[in-house]
């Protein structure tokens, strides 16, 4: 199955308040920008 990143990013994003605080951790030491 291909996943475009983008697409994951957007609907990460958009699923944040879905995401343990350990996720979101680990998400931002990646660099990904809640803003």
């Amino acid at each position: 199955m291909t996943v475009n990143l983008g697409v994951w990013i957007s609907n990460t994003k958009s699923r944040r308040d879905k995401l343990t605080p350990e996720q979101r951790t680990t998400l931002a030491e990646l660099g990904v920008d809640w803003a």
